[in-house]
């Protein structure tokens, strides 16, 4: 009996850790926290390993699109406050 209880993630599970994972053919990919697990176009629905957390660089990679999206400008409506008109 194997002492290891760990459930390694499904195809169509959510990330949860950053990562570069492995499937069970040995296809890595570099997933980042909130994506979904892909399936494999021979086996279809797999199973992911974590091979290793992102370097320095590669985490930068992973993000910069989303810093790009942050950098927008924000618009700002200022109501004031409004009495009521007096009839």
């Amino acid at each position: 009996m194997s002492n290891n209880k760990n459930m390694n993630p499904f195809s169509g599970e959510e990330v949860e850790t950053d990562g570069v994972y492995a499937n069970e053919v040995g296809r890595e990919e570099t997933l980042k926290r909130g994506d979904v697990f892909p399936s494999d176009l021979t086996l279809g629905k797999t199973e992911w390993e974590l091979v290793s957390l992102p370097l320095e660089s590669q985490e930068a990679e992973l993000y910069q699109n989303e810093a790009a999206e942050n950098k927008q400008l924000r618009k700002h409506l200022d109501i004031g406050t409004r009495s009521p008109r007096n009839r």
